[in-house]
């Protein structure tokens, strides 16, 4: 069996709607439409959390935020925690003789002791914190802030001036080409920071949306640098003979943000962010626009190109989906599936269980059928309390509440509710 190079492309607050293969009228994305068209698009993909940290603990774990131990944004409100140690994507794949590196963003610890080479890479270019400025590289920000925040593995380097996502690729083809020297199959995280804020665009990706309001135009440039890079990401494969056997798969963090931006002198300027493609909800929500984000996977020597698959998932699902394919055997205790059978034939014949939660709101899925319980509309806004009840095949903008008009379809997700609160309790309560 041939094993896989696995690429990871994951963006920072990319809406549902803001490329062009999920229907974006104005940012184009050619590169990443043409990885979709090679691949499976996912219409149903969700994050585990409507917020960063979290989310990408569940990618790297194939766990549940609480299981994994990271459901809260890090290194807010003086919190220097990180990942608890336990068995990565990462540390699995290199303990099998994969080589594996990321660029970019971490966002699972500050500290030493929590860098991505405690936790199975072994080699980072990129900053550890939440965000960065993308030209000075320094977070200007927050109750530690300012710092410059830009290391290779243990040692902070500068490159004052450099565009971080030019920078992020830049390292990652790198990585790639350095693959024509070994035989080894290699992981390659590449975890952009756009389009989360500060709002940066190079002039010449700027110029290509000069028509569009500056709000927009920002936003169509720094989603146009990330689509370039991952054709750039694309072409070293080509280039390199290894494109056929090569997983990618491209998503998001969570769904846009609609906070309030800070720009590099200090002032906060009001921008309601990308797109969710009129899904409801934004970042820090467990409605749709919250959590539901692009999925693209692209494996050309297995998976079938141009398939749309409708089948709920999960980032959680991305480490066993990986780990199957790669031959390799996953902890007995993941709560993330391999996908591998529903990515070949775009269905599947189960209705699971997929489960939400973030400071206080729930959420459960079931085929068709949402209840979400206590939500909020954006990243700090207040809570409302009460369940509502969604089809998602008649509504997917979760416009009307059905809870009064199907009291048994309530009744059985409210169970799912309270199983799925028994397990964060068990998840959260003391080891030892």
């Amino acid at each position: 069996m041939t094993r896989p190079n696995i690429v990871i492309v994951y963006t920072d607050d990319l809406g549902w709607g803001d490329l062009g293969c999920y229907g974006s009228p104005e940012i184009r994305t050619p590169h990443i439409d043409a990885l979709a068209d090679r691949g499976v698009r996912m219409t149903d993909w969700y994050s585990n959390s409507p917020v960063c940290s979290p989310s990408r603990a569940s990618l790297l774990t194939g766990r549940h935020p609480a299981h994994a131990g990271v459901e809260s944004i890090l290194g807010a409100k003086r919190d220097t925690s990180g990942l608890p140690p336990q068995s990565t994507l990462a540390s699995t794949l290199a303990e099998a003789g994969w080589r594996t590196a990321i660029f970019g963003k971490w966002h699972l610890g500050v500290e030493p002791g929590s860098a991505p080479l405690r936790h199975g890479f072994q080699h980072h270019v990129g900053f550890r914190a939440g965000c960065v400025d993308y030209y000075s590289h320094i977070m200007y920000w927050g109750v530690r802030y300012p710092i410059h925040d830009l290391w290779s593995d243990d040692t902070e380097i500068w490159n004052n001036g450099e565009y971080l996502t030019d920078l992020i690729t830049d390292r990652a083809v790198e990585f790639i080409e350095d693959s024509r020297h070994t035989a080894e199959p290699f992981l390659c995280y590449v975890a952009y920071n756009a389009p989360h804020y500060p709002m940066h665009a190079p002039e010449d990706a700027m110029a290509k949306y000069a028509h569009l309001p500056w709000d927009e135009q920002v936003m169509a440039a720094m989603v146009s640098r990330v689509d370039d890079g991952v054709g750039r990401i694309v072409e070293a494969l080509r280039q390199t003979g290894r494109l056929d056997d090569t997983i990618i798969f491209f998503s998001s963090d969570n769904g846009p943000s609609a906070e309030e931006r800070n720009w590099l002198g200090g002032e906060e300027i009001a921008y309601a962010g990308g797109s969710t493609g009129g899904l409801r909800g934004h970042k820090g929500s467990v409605f749709e626009g919250g959590i539901r984000v692009p999925g693209i996977w692209s494996w050309p020597a297995v998976l079938p190109a141009g398939r749309t698959c409708e089948v709920p998932s999960m980032m959680m699902d991305v480490t066993p989906t990986i780990l199957a394919a790669a031959g390799l055997e996953p902890d007995a205790d993941l709560d993330g599936e391999d996908l591998l059978p529903a990515l070949s034939r775009g269905r599947t014949d189960s209705e699971r269980v997929l489960s939400w939660e973030y400071e206080g709101q729930l959420a459960v899925r079931r085929g068709r059928w949402k209840l979400v319980a206590d939500p909020s509309e954006r990243l700090g806004a207040p809570r409302q309390p009460g369940r509502l009840l969604f089809d998602l095949l008649a509504d997917p903008h979760e416009t009307t509440d059905l809870a009064a008009r199907e009291p048994e379809v309530l009744a059985d997700l409210g169970k799912q509710v309270e199983s799925w609160s028994e397990a964060l309790d068990g998840w959260r309560r003391p080891r030892g």
